[in-house]
């Protein structure tokens, strides 16, 4: 696997530090794309984060330094966890991949290969030993970290698999997805014990107590489930303090706090004990795709898909140095909602920018793109089908693009598959790029 070129490497302002570390007063920029996932070291030290943008950043949660900006994914990365004992993390990606890494290094250490669907969520073992991925293809592996084998592929779920759990002492498994249900299995064999819930909304977070007598289950329905681990039976959800989709879950160290996140971009925590709910953060930057709490219990990380990781105190429930407001990416120039091209662009500004000095984001800049040969922005890490590539792009090139899809004008290519169908809608889009994507013209 070739390394990429390190990129975005941010250099936040320093901390006051009163005695032991603590955790960089600013918000923590330098992604180039949603933040949908991280992870805090068990000393407090290391943050991990990973984004829409393909890139892997490690932060020092001190001063909030970029330490590295890591690539090895071929696409989007959905999340990491942080592995026992010092011994790094793993990834995982919408490239099918789960990625072993050594702190320090610059490419990862191992490839775990098999599944044949994006990879979305993660969990290990408190002991290191065992892995778990959840995938689109429909399935769960478990991997032994020792080999780097997948010694258990777990079948069964009627749908893409978005969030799995292991209990504390790693003897079983929760998996869960776009079906609905919890499926609980042995870790030993693959034999599935029980299975709960079901139904039409998606479960995309899971997460198991510290006792192992409860799981957690975050949904579409914007509330969290819970099921005891023991009997199977469904305890009271959470309900969260807007009916939107959840899409991440964390308990605090002390097992006496549940935070979850998702669509509207608020968080909200509950205590686990009442199941009351005690605050609701956020909500301005919706949406939040990923949490993290630090291992003293402080502080709550969020990932959003303005590219920022924010921080907030949980003593006081108050957002930490609350960043200045972005640049709005989903408008340029005097581009209002009656601009239709304007209103287009907005489904493309994850991805792309059209600022010649801004970095690359999962796709390159559109700024010069007509007249540009495929493939052709510096610095940026084409896929074969692009960069080996011969068109031009050109008003109707870049049309015929949307017409057909990039996946059969570009056939292997990266790019998520969207059309345009109306050509209304495709017409003002070509005339946006002119006017905006185009200097001196």
């Amino acid at each position: 696997m070739t390394a990429r070129p390190n990129r975005w490497l941010a250099g936040l302002a320093a901390a006051l530090l009163l005695g032991l570390a603590q955790p960089a007063a600013a918000a923590f920029v330098g992604h180039g794309g949603p933040v949908k996932g991280i992870a805090i070291t068990a000393d407090g030290e290391r943050m991990v984060s990973v984004s829409f943008d393909y890139s892997v950043i490690v932060w020092r949660l001190a001063d909030g330094a970029a330490l590295d900006v890591l690539y090895g994914h071929d696409a989007a990365v959905n999340d990491v966890v942080v592995l026992p004992g010092k011994r790094g993390f793993a990834t995982a990606g919408d490239d099918g991949a789960v990625l072993l890494w050594g702190f320090g290094d610059t490419a990862p250490e191992a490839e775990l290969l098999g599944h044949t669907g994006r990879v979305v969520d993660l969990d290990v073992t408190a002991d290191g030993r065992h892995l778990a991925s959840a995938s689109w293809d429909r399935t769960v592996r478990i991997w032994d970290l020792a080999n780097g084998a997948a010694f258990l592929q777990l079948d069964g779920h009627g749908g893409p698999v978005d969030a799995v759990a292991f209990t504390p002492d790693g003897e079983l498994l929760v998996t869960a997805g776009a079906e609905g249900a919890l499926r609980l299995w042995r870790v030993a064999d693959g034999v599935q014990l029980a299975e709960w819930g079901g139904g039409p909304q998606a479960i995309h977070a899971l997460v198991v107590d510290q006792a192992g007598e409860t799981v957690y289950a975050a949904g579409s329905e914007g509330e969290v489930r819970r099921y005891g681990l023991g009997d199977g039976s469904a305890l009271p959800g959470f309900r969260a303090g807007l009916p939107t989709p959840l899409f991440d879950l964390v308990l605090s160290p002390d097992g006496e706090r549940l935070a979850a996140t998702g669509m509207d971009g608020t968080i909200s925590i509950w205590d686990t004990a009442t199941g009351e709910l005690d605050e609701i953060l956020g909500g301005e930057r919706n949406p939040l795709w990923s949490l993290a709490i630090d291992p003293a219990g402080r502080t709550i990380f969020a990932g959003g898909n303005d590219r920022t990781i924010r921080q907030w105190d949980l003593s006081s429930g108050l957002e930490i140095d609350e960043p200045a407001p972005l640049p709005d990416p989903e408008t340029v120039a005097a581009a209002t909602d009656e601009d239709v091209g304007a209103v287009v662009w907005r489904r493309c500004v994850a991805c792309h920018t059209l600022d010649p000095d801004s970095a690359n984001r999962a796709g390159p800049t559109l700024h010069g793109i007509f007249g540009r040969p495929i493939g052709a922005v510096e610095g940026y890490p084409y896929s074969d089908a692009l960069a080996d590539g011969d068109i031009v792009w050109t008003e109707e090139t870049v049309a015929e693009l949307f017409r057909k899809g990039p996946d059969v004008v570009t056939p292997g290519t990266k790019m998520p598959i969207q059309r345009i169908t109306d050509e209304a809608e495709l017409e003002a889009l070509i005339d946006f790029l002119e006017r905006e994507a185009m200097p001196g013209e």
